[in-house]
């Protein structure tokens, strides 16, 4: 199951890589949620680097293990998560409009691997538009911080 969306903002490039592809602000954001999450390589962050996450959904504890697969900075990375019989991939990339203007392409491809997680990933897509449209909310939103951070940097 595949979700992607969009947003334009009024901020330069290298800003909002800075911003998208700061994963010590996402370790604290899944840390707040509950979350518990680990780095499994030190240093600074890289294509190779892996984070072990572990959280509660539907109820069951859950772990994935994703890696940062590749990262082209100011452009674009990608993330390739494993989780219980299911893999994820989610890709940023950003694209320059202008001097002061960033697209923003956020993509997340969700397969499944077992029949359990198919069952799971069927009751997704029933669900689908709910889920579309709350992936959407949250893009803009972080899209909307990034704006609201550049300005008050100004």
């Amino acid at each position: 199951m595949k979700f992607s969306t969009r947003e334009d903002i009024e901020v330069p490039i290298a800003y909002t890589f800075a911003q998208v592809s700061d994963f010590a602000a996402f370790e604290r954001r899944a840390l707040r949620h509950g979350a518990q999450i680990t780095r499994v390589d030190a240093g600074p962050v890289q294509a190779g680097s892996e984070w072990k996450i572990a959280f509660k959904f539907r109820g069951r504890n859950r772990a994935l293990d994703a890696t940062l697969s590749i990262l082209d900075a100011p452009n674009a990375y990608q993330v390739l998560g494993a989780s219980d019989g299911m893999k994820v991939t989610t890709d940023i990339e950003l694209v320059a409009l202008s001097p002061t203007r960033t697209r923003i392409v956020v993509g997340m491809d969700i397969r499944a691997k077992t029949m359990t997680s198919r069952l799971v990933l069927q009751s997704m897509k029933l669900a689908k538009a709910k889920l579309t449209k709350r992936f959407r909310a949250r893009i803009l939103e972080f899209s909307e911080d990034i704006e609201d951070g550049y300005r008050k940097a100004q």
